[in-house]
């Protein structure tokens, strides 16, 4: 698919506020990345694009990224140390395999904002918000 069209698709400011929702129980951080073009491998690109976004300067290492290439029809969910030694890959593949399901579907935003709660529920149980906790990265939809 075109990343126009998946672009198009998508409603922003529901994605965007689905992040907002999700950190105020938590002091972890959700960006959601969109490849344009073709790539490789999905878990390499977004690892890349991970420490480009600097998703590893958080204070607690709780970032989580949901990586997504239209046009490849790839996609990862990738978290960074302090959330993957809670969770450990089985979380991740759960959540791969919703997004799969919803994607075959052209269920895009949904796939992305059930991604967006599933990892924000996961923060908050981990990493509750505390009061001096503060927004250190964008909730907003990255497009390259």
């Amino acid at each position: 698919m075109r990343t126009k069209h998946f672009l198009s698709r998508l409603d922003h400011d529901r994605i965007v506020q689905a992040i907002a929702g999700a950190e105020a129980k938590t002091s972890g951080q959700i960006r959601v990345y969109i490849q344009r073009g073709t790539i490789g491998d999905a878990i390499a690109a977004a690892q890349k694009q991970f420490h480009k976004l600097g998703m590893t300067n958080t204070r607690e290492r709780n970032g989580v990224l949901i990586f997504v290439a239209p046009r490849a029809q790839k996609f990862a969910v990738i978290g960074d140390r302090g959330i993957h030694e809670k969770c450990g890959d089985v979380f991740w593949q759960k959540v791969i395999d919703s997004m799969r399901s919803q994607f075959k579907n052209e269920g895009f935003g949904d796939a992305l904002t059930e991604a967006i709660t599933e990892a924000g529920n996961l923060l908050a149980q981990h990493f509750p918000k505390k009061p001096s906790d503060r927004n250190e990265l964008s909730d907003q939809i990255v497009e390259d």
